[in-house]
């Protein structure tokens, strides 16, 4: 299909689909008026990314009041991203951070964009943030698995804690959803940022059993590492080439999920469309081993600088787990997502004992061994979506 076919069928103005994909105006018109004399790579790129931004559902939010916690992280960058533009009534973003919150400010420029400072480990310096929102995404946490190692405590505060004050929070003004934002560390945890994140999924579904009918609603989203998002590999790579320095490889076989920030985006959506209390959903996703990833980012940057083996970090796993064996007696094969229900049962255990579950083989955990492994032509193809290797453009933290 043309590129003036695709935008046309998105309803957008030329200027609305240069914006989108990341390029000027000049560029998108003389791509449009002749795609023969266009690089053919970026063109199929741009179709793309209109033709995800056609199946990208809006309607949902429409005239409604989200808050993001945490959203001036990378996170919340991308869910501005996705919805300001669109018939949202107003984003609400809640951090401790005011200088982020004023960068952020200045950059997207828009009325619908709020701002609040407050801090959830402190419940009386967010509750009113919440008056009149319809839903929350929380996105507020401690996820860097050194720091958590070494300030564990720190992490508790603020991963279970804190997402304990945003679901009083969300009862305390009646919020009709809370989706919270989880790790692939938190199933079978070793480290504490997996721990606290575990404690965190607990505490969320112990909570949605209480609610009554009409109380917030109190989901679950889990994924894997998200690409390029602040503090990850992929840019800490790109410095170290930029320093000219070698890139740094814990083990080289080690396997972590490859999720984008609009995949990460797409399963809080889902889950939100979707979930009942305490359910807890988690994306499909590909993976590869770090030694493919450095791999393909040498060969997309051309860099001279080559490798260093450093061995494993503290509290680093081989390789990550999505869905535990557990978990997959109860979860649901959605398509390209798992729905992993809320055990529901009482204290009243009497009355279980005599009905165990028969099922005795609970089969494998889904984890980034297993799943589905991407070479370095592959892992290529899915960097260059990525802006820092010449993918649409995002507003910057």
């Amino acid at each position: 299909m043309l590129l003036r076919e695709t935008r046309k069928n998105c309803k957008l103005t030329q200027e609305e689909a240069a914006k989108l994909c990341g390029v000027s105006l000049r560029t998108y018109v003389s791509y449009e008026k002749d795609e023969t004399k266009a690089d053919q790579l970026k063109l199929e790129r741009m179709k793309q990314v209109l033709a995800e931004a056609m199946s990208k559902d809006t309607s949902i939010l429409k005239d409604k009041i989200l808050l993001i916690t945490g959203g001036t992280g990378s996170f919340g960058h991308a869910v501005v991203d996705r919805f300001l533009d669109t018939d949202i009534k107003e984003i609400r973003i809640l951090s401790r951070d005011e200088k982020k919150q004023d960068d952020m400010r200045k950059a997207y420029h828009n009325d619908k964009l709020k701002f609040y400072i407050g801090d959830v480990r402190n419940l009386p310096s967010i509750v009113d943030a919440f008056k009149g929102v319809d839903y929350v995404f929380s996105a507020a946490a401690l996820k860097q698995v050194p720091s958590c190692e070494f300030y564990p405590m720190e992490a508790v505060r603020t991963n279970v804690i804190g997402s304990d004050n945003v679901i009083t929070a969300c009862v305390q003004n009646h919020v009709k959803k809370a989706i919270f934002l989880s790790t692939d560390k938190a199933a079978y945890p070793i480290n504490a940022m997996g721990i606290s994140k575990a404690l965190m999924e607990k505490n969320v579904i112990a909570r949605s059993r209480q609610m009554l009918q009409g109380d917030t609603v109190l989901c679950l989203t889990r994924y894997g590492n998200v690409m390029a998002s602040r503090g990850s590999v992929i840019p800490l790579f790109l410095n170290q080439i930029k320093e000219g320095k070698p890139i740094t490889i814990t083990n080289p076989e080690m396997t972590r999920f490859m999720m984008t920030l609009d995949d990460a985006v797409d399963l809080v959506l889902y889950a939100f469309e979707h979930g009942e209390q305490g359910d807890l959903f988690v994306q499909k996703a590909p993976a590869a081993t770090i030694e493919t990833l450095a791999k393909a980012i040498i060969e997309l940057t051309g860099s001279k600088t080559g490798v260093s083996y450093i061995g494993t970090r503290h509290g680093e796993k081989l390789y990550e787990t999505l869905v535990t064996q557990e978990e997959m007696l109860k979860s649901i094969d959605c398509g390209n997502f798992f729905r992993v229900c809320a055990d529901n049962r009482d204290l009243n255990y009497d009355k279980y004992f005599s009905k165990g579950n028969k099922k005795l083989n609970l089969g494998e955990s889904y984890t980034s061994h297993n799943t589905g492994r991407l070479n370095i032509e592959q892992m290529k193809q899915l960097l260059m979506k990525l802006e820092l290797f010449g993918g649409p453009v995002r507003q910057h933290e």
